[in-house]
């Protein structure tokens, strides 16, 4: 599967990304701010990361869609966004996303997001998306304010970032089908 902006590819993971994924995420920077990614990120990792991918696509109905992020024309894997916990029934997932510290500052991840928020509502038909961050993770938490995601709360240290150990409070967002229909238009 894929989908395109004006100037980013998001596809389905192969196999063959594990190298250009390791070579972005393995960089406390960055996974400082991620849940489940370890710090060092090895070749292990990586390839468990690309076959647990490659496993969910083959999914019916598919619960998970991880997206590597690869600027145009190029095919290489530069950061990654996905919708998890897509539950029809409910109508809801959570966003999650990543890019590597080269390419911070170009809004390929507010391209990205807008993206794959479209593809969250208009696509797979969802009511609701969430997402949460870090509460000391300010480019994040801006982000998705800009996106126009409602807060909801902060979960007062309910978070463990296994890049570092640390317990983390987290913000959580949530954002209805019916307010993106309003709010995208607006989005520059």
């Amino acid at each position: 599967m894929k989908l395109q902006t004006p100037r980013l590819i998001l596809r389905d993971i192969k196999k063959t990304d594990a190298e250009s994924i390791r070579k972005n995420i393995n960089n406390l920077k960055i996974s400082k701010w991620l849940l489940v990614v370890p710090y060092p990120y090895k070749k292990s990792d990586a390839n468990w990361w690309t076959n647990h991918c490659e496993e969910q696509q083959k999914k019916k109905p598919r619960t998970d869609y991880s997206f590597g992020i690869a600027i145009k024309p190029n095919n290489n894997i530069v950061g990654g966004i996905g919708l998890s916990k897509v539950d029809k029934y409910q109508g809801r997932a959570t966003l999650g996303y990543w890019i590597g510290e080269e390419y911070w500052g170009n809004k390929y991840m507010y391209e990205a997001t807008k993206q794959m928020i479209n593809f969250g509502f208009n696509k797979l038909n969802l009511r609701r998306i969430d997402v949460e961050a870090f509460t000391e993770n300010e480019p994040s938490n801006n982000l998705i304010k800009k996106l126009g995601f409602t807060y909801e709360g902060t979960m007062r240290k309910a978070l463990r970032c296994k890049a570092t150990g640390k317990i983390l409070d987290g913000h959580y967002y949530g954002m209805l089908k019916k307010d993106w229909v309003k709010i995208r238009k607006k989005l520059k």
